[in-house]
């Protein structure tokens, strides 16, 4: 049980924002159903695996067999299984077999040859390597994205549409039966897989439809187009049909090499008024953080950021090695800032979207706890494995190069279908990379008459002002920003507030800048402005950290002192926690080993808001 005291804070916080709720979820998880999560023995893990350990129950591991269950359930999941041969390659290894029967001659021999060719990878245990060769090879984008246009063939084995269909509806059913308004809520969705020549623009859709509404249509794969504008209209004409809400969360940023946030099409035309409504309407918010590394910023982007570094990801998602250069497309504030530039050329901001993060675990376990974390993929179960690379032969992932990250956060009314979703549209939401931290962000006039501890605290807030996601036209001095935030009862303590701000200059440059708003300790910034080291408590022979140093609850009044009502600006809150033990070194303690080799011992978990935007009037 939770100490005493932690419920008690947990209590008050929640009583200090009854207007609304902090809802914990996953929009990003894999199951069985999954093409690429089957091919790496995840054969047993099936939605109903996925909701149950979401929901707190002790489940089956699909590789290792043991019995695993989540530390703290969730509030809110999205199974989100890849549109492309959805329950495919599932039905033809467990022994569905595909039916040549009403196939010509040349289309039955490859079909066989096919199946064929998955069921031996699968049976002998290479299915790694089936999964490498089915990635693309590092070809240029666009002309890779040209080669699927709507309309083109969408089954590499056409008779199996039906085992797809199938499967849709089994996975509704699934979410609607766990489905229960103001206790967990389930959203049916799935995974858009766009990954031209290697880059990828993945995004996860989900809706508030039930069962019913969502078999009258059949997901929207990269099948049909490769195209995020192809995916809007698609989303454009099927909403009224099914009478339903829909939304897009672009995901992996870091590894769509300059793509994702691009100042051009990905079909090398420019943007256009209409082309920036239809991303703004269907791309509210945006993962920032997950397994496959954190997508903040980057120290190439960042130099002056000293936190810039975290969990990295060099690898990017194709059949053979290109070294990984890090681009302004790719990258959460770099894009916020390219979106300020093309907010003050269109009118419209493009990319004026909110944050989340979330797993993309391919395990149907929603795991994002360093100390309980169960791999990407399900044979990263087992530490042993995780340090065997992907690729022997040349620079590869392993187990221990991905993160154990991430979760979504949503300030919410109440925990139904209908209610997250409206608060994932408002950009009412943030993103940590597994801890619960809790975080409120304000901002607007006259806001530093406002005692943080007043329980009509959001009320008084936004009556003034906006909340996290917010817009404010720009005053003749800076609004003022109210930050709070809470460690994770049952985590370690905080280190610091940080506020993120970029904007554009007179000359229309862009800039960032961060500062440190609040911390625990008696330290003072140095002459450099920089603020000391929280310290280190994590005992290298265990891994518990002490947690000693540090905060439990941290809060700010603070104004811009660099402001100016001239510039278009953003602002975002980033909460960093003390170091604590990363997974990678838990298992080398397991093996017997002094550290993770190329894997730091200790990170400092994270709390990325979504900003609030200042424009000039």
């Amino acid at each position: 049980m939770r100490p005493l005291i932690l419920c008690l804070l947990a209590v008050a916080s929640s009583a200090a924002f009854a207007d609304k709720q902090l809802l914990w979820g996953d929009t990003h998880l894999h199951t069985s159903y999954s093409f690429d999560a089957y091919t790496n023995n995840n054969f047993t893990a099936d939605p109903h695996t996925a909701y149950n350990y979401a929901k707190g129950l002790p489940v089956i591991h699909p590789f290792n067999r043991t019995r695993v269950q989540i530390g703290t359930p969730l509030d809110f999941l999205v199974v989100s299984d890849h549109a492309e041969f959805l329950g495919v390659i599932r039905e033809i290894h467990s022994g569905g077999g595909v039916d040549v029967s009403e196939m010509g001659w040349w289309d039955g021999i490859k079909a066989r040859l096919a199946a064929w060719y998955l069921n031996r990878h699968l049976d002998e245990g290479t299915a790694l390597e089936l999964f490498r060769d089915i990635l693309p090879p590092p070809l240029a984008v666009r002309d890779a994205a040209e080669s699927v246009q709507l309309g083109g063939d969408s089954n590499l084995f056409p008779d199996m549409m039906d085992t797809q269909v199938d499967t849709w509806r089994a996975t509704t059913g699934i979410a609607d039966e766990h489905n229960a308004p103001g206790e967990f809520t389930t959203f049916i969705g799935w995974e858009w897989s766009s990954i031209p020549g290697g880059a990828n623009l993945h995004r996860v859709v989900m809706t508030d439809a039930d069962a019913q509404q969502a078999r009258q249509f059949q997901p929207m794969s990269l099948l049909m187009s490769q195209y995020p504008e192809d995916l809007w209209g698609w989303l454009e004409a099927t909403a009224p049909k099914v009478g339903a809400n829909f939304i897009a969360i672009p995901h992996n940023s870091n590894l769509s090499k300059g793509y994702m946030f691009d100042d051009t099409r990905l079909r090398g035309t420019p943007f256009d008024a209409d082309y920036i409504a239809l991303r703004m309407k269907w791309e509210p918010i945006a993962e920032v953080t997950q397994i496959k590394g954190d997508s903040e910023t980057h120290q190439a982007l960042s130099p002056d950021d000293e936190f810039a570094d975290f969990e990295e990801f060099p690898f990017y998602l194709q059949s053979t090695y290109s070294t990984y250069e890090p681009q302004a497309g790719d990258f959460m504030r770099s894009a916020l800032k390219r979106g300020l530039a093309l907010g003050q050329a269109f009118g419209q901001n493009p990319f004026q979207f909110g944050v989340i993060g979330s797993t993309d675990a391919h395990t149907g376990l929603s795991t994002a706890e360093e100390d309980n974390f169960w791999g990407k993929m399900a044979t990263d179960s087992i530490p042993e494995n995780k340090n065997t690379k992907w690729d022997a032969d040349e620079p590869a992932p392993n187990g221990w190069a991905f993160s154990a990250s991430g979760l979504a956060a949503v300030w919410a009314q109440e925990n139904t279908r209908e209610s997250i979703l409206a608060a994932m549209r408002r950009k009412e939401t943030y993103a940590t990379s597994g801890p619960r931290i809790g975080l409120r962000f304000f901002a607007g006039s006259g806001l530093d008459a406002v005692d943080l501890a007043d329980a009509e605290l959001y009320d008084k807030a936004t009556a003034a002002g906006v909340p996290m996601g917010g817009e404010l036209p720009a005053g003749t001095e800076s609004p003022v920003f109210i930050a709070l935030a809470s460690k994770d009862p049952l985590d370690a303590n905080l280190d610091r507030i940080q506020i993120v701000k970029g904007w554009l200059d007179e000359a229309g440059e862009q800039h960032e800048r961060v500062y440190d708003v609040a911390w625990s300790g008696e330290r003072s910034p140095g002459p450099d402005g920089r603020l000391p080291a929280v310290g280190d408590t994590v005992d290298r022979s265990t891994g518990k950290v002490a947690n000693t140093i540090g905060a439990e609850q941290l809060s700010a009044h603070w104004r811009d002192p660099d402001y100016s009502a001239g510039q278009s600006a953003f602002y975002y809150v980033r909460v960093l926690q003390i170091p604590t033990a990363r997974h990678s070194f838990l298992d080398a303690l397991a093996l017997g080993q002094d550290k993770a080799a190329h894997h730091p011992d200790v990170i400092q978990e994270r709390a990325y808001s979504s900003p609030i935007w200042v424009r000039p009037r």
